[in-house]
């Protein structure tokens, strides 16, 4: 078993790294996460990201708004030209 001597060290270190580890608040929250608890958030931040989100979707309206127009007044102007239409 001359080849598996340095192991031993290894896999000692890493067994005490990994107790220590899990044992901390990186452990905590994956037993949380395992359990089903989800951790309690902020309603403050959930409204911010709310009011955000609404913000977007404002925006995204009038850009969708100007695409309608821009779309329109393209038509309009191959309309008077006389232009055939391109595909």
């Amino acid at each position: 078993m001359t080849g598996l001597e340095p192991l031993i060290p290894i896999f000692f270190f890493l067994s005490v790294a990994s107790v220590i580890i899990l044992r901390g608040p990186l452990g905590k929250a994956l037993a949380d996460r395992l359990s089903g608890r989800a951790a309690a958030e902020d309603p403050s931040e959930a409204a911010a990201l709310k009011a955000e989100l609404d913000d977007v979707y404002h925006r995204l309206e009038d850009l969708e708004q100007r695409l309608d127009f821009a779309e329109r007044l393209l038509v309009k102007g191959r309309e008077r030209e006389g232009l055939p239409r391109g595909g």
